[in-house]
């Protein structure tokens, strides 16, 4: 046996080690939050809590935020616009972990840049933030039970929400195959559903977190450096709901009415949507949990969320 096949033996045989000795990752459960940056927050108040009926938090989901709406167990959170001028109002979303710390020392085994330590957010959080292959700011978070006299979120009673459940969010992706190594092959998120505007293209990936139904949207086959508008219909969230015509007459109640690219519509996907946008051009979509028509493109490879 040569020098070199030898080495190469030995280069194999320690790899597969690693591989053997890594730990197992954590559960990755669903979205815990979803923050962006904002220049107009009375507007923004008054689109979620008067026309969605989603109330405040009373108490801060990130530090620094401003303002935050609380969607069942999960929120959205907006802090002030630190460049006004900028094309990207998404600042990063948060994934739910069971073990916040045995997933960063798995990732760190896997090679993947992440802090030397998590942080304490409030009384009932661990987390830490990181960056995808393509540098969209990733954080993950644990639930910690709240202690005797402890604040944690919570949320003013009174109003009628159009959704209790943040069913995806989605963010532009450029190269596919890096974030499939990220997202798929190292924190095991699975494929839902993918399709596009023409059959024979794929222009949105759904991928599903490997321990329940939410799910991360690529939305690919965009320009460098899109305008706001444009960065705003990409970089979204989604609302899940059981019966769009319903939620479209909670929204007309209150004084919402259809308009431009704001109506309600049949998607690739065979689900109905509604699309809606903050003061910040951000797209608020509403979506029912499940299809009322056959999807073009793919069929579903993934369970379909529900309310709860």
């Amino acid at each position: 046996m040569t020098r070199t096949t030898t080495s190469l033996v030995v280069l194999v045989a320690a790899t597969a080690f690693a591989q053997q000795q890594a730990p197992g990752r954590p559960k990755i459960t669903g979205i815990d939050h979803v923050a962006f940056y904002t220049t107009d927050p009375v507007a923004n108040a008054r689109l979620y809590n008067t026309v969605l009926g989603i109330p405040p938090t009373i108490f801060p989901t990130e530090p620094g935020q401003s303002q935050g709406f609380q969607i069942g167990s999960q929120s959205v959170v907006y802090t002030p616009a630190p460049d006004q001028k900028s094309n990207d109002r998404m600042d990063h979303v948060a994934f739910r972990t069971d073990d916040c710390e045995a997933l960063r020392s798995y990732l760190r085994t896997m090679g993947v840049a992440v802090p030397n330590s998590i942080d304490k957010v409030g009384d009932a959080r661990l987390g830490f933030k990181m960056k995808d292959p393509e540098g969209h700011v990733i954080e993950f978070v644990q639930l910690q039970p709240v202690p005797p006299g402890g604040v944690t979120a919570s949320v003013v009673g009174g109003l009628d929400p159009v959704s209790r459940r943040l069913i995806h969010t989605g963010f532009i992706v450029h190269d596919r195959a890096a974030e499939d190594h990220f997202y798929k092959d190292i924190l095991g998120f699975h494929l839902y559903w993918y399709g596009g505007m023409k059959p024979d293209r794929t222009d949105w990936v759904a991928m599903q977190v490997p321990d329940g139904t939410d799910w991360l949207e690529y939305m690919l086959n965009q320009p460098m450096n899109p305008d706001l508008r444009l960065t705003g219909v990409m970089n979204h969230i989604s609302l899940g709901v059981k019966d769009m015509k319903a939620a479209q007459a909670k929204l007309e109640s209150r004084g919402w009415k259809p308009h431009g690219d704001e109506h309600s519509q049949m998607g690739k996907d065979g689900k109905w949507q509604l699309n809606l946008f903050d003061p910040d051009q951000t797209r608020i979509e509403l979506m029912e949990f499940t299809p009322a028509e056959k999807p073009c493109c793919s069929e579903f490879q993934g369970q379909h969320p529900t309310e709860q």
